[in-house]
C-alpha cells in the first residue's frame, strides 16, 4: 500500500510510468528483498544534468565462500520504465571499496548483461534482483577495506605514567610502576615482560 500511494503521489515523476504495473513489480522486490525501501531523490546523470527519479536502496543478501554478505545497492528508475532498463550502482559504506571488474565500473555502476539487454516485456525489477544476487556471489562487487594492525608497542612502553625510580643498588635499578588505583602492578622480584 505504501508504494502505491508513494506512486501516486508523485505523478510528475511517474507520468509516463504505467503506475499500476510499476507499483506492482516494486511491491514484489520489496516483499522479497526486505531490505530495501524505495525513495525519492535527484539523480545526478553524467552530463550533469539532475532529475528527480524514484530510487530502490538498501542491501541484497549475496553468497560467497558459504558466507552470506549484504550487498548495498541503489537501483534508480527512470521515467521511461519498463521500456528501459534501471541505472543501478553498488553503494559502498565508508567500510567498504569498490571491486570494479567484470560487471562493476569504477564508480559502482552495475553493467550486467541483463540490464544491457533490457526488454520491456521480458525483464522485470524482480528478475534484475536475483540476476544481480547471482552474478555478486560470482564476482563480488564490493571488499572491505584494509585497516592496517596497529603496531604494538613494547611492553615497558605500554605503560601511560611515568615510572618512578626508586632506588639504584648495586647496578640494578629498581621502578615503581602505579597503576589507577595506586597500587603497585606485581610482587617483588614479579615480571610482566
Amino acid at each position: 500500500m505504501y508504494i502505491v500511494s508513494v506512486l501516486f503521489l508523485c505523478p510528475l515523476i511517474l507520468k509516463t510510468y504505467h503506475r499500476k504495473h510499476v507499483a506492482h513489480e516494486i511491491y514484489v522486490a520489496l516483499h522479497h528483498f526486505k531490505s530495501l525501501v524505495p525513495m525519492m531523490d535527484r539523480y545526478v546523470y553524467n552530463d550533469g544534468t539532475t532529475k528527480n527519479l524514484m530510487s530502490l536502496t538498501g542491501t541484497i543478501p549475496v553468497m560467497f565462500a558459504d558466507e552470506t554478505y549484504n550487498i548495498p545497492v541503489c537501483l534508480w528508475i527512470e521515467e521511461s520504465y519498463p521500456q528501459t532498463a534501471p541505472i543501478c550502482y553498488v553503494r559502498p559504506t565508508r567500510e567498504m571499496m569498490v571491486l570494479s571488474g567484470k560487471f562493476i565500473s569504477s564508480n559502482g555502476e552495475v553493467t550486467l548483461p541483463y540490464l544491457e539487454e533490457w526488454k520491456n516485456s521480458e525483464c522485470d525489477l524482480m528478475t534484475l534482483l536475483r540476476v544481480m544476487v547471482i552474478m555478486f556471489g560470482e564476482f563480488p562487487p564490493v571488499y572491505m577495506q584494509p585497516h592496517p594492525e596497529p603496531e604494538q608497542a613494547p611492553c615497558w612502553l605500554q605503560f601511560n605514567r611515568q615510572p618512578e625510580v626508586l632506588s639504584k643498588a648495586e647496578g640494578s635499578l629498581y621502578l615503581h610502576l602505579a597503576r589507577e588505583d595506586d597500587l603497585p602492578f606485581q610482587h617483588e622480584n614479579e615480571t610482566n615482560c
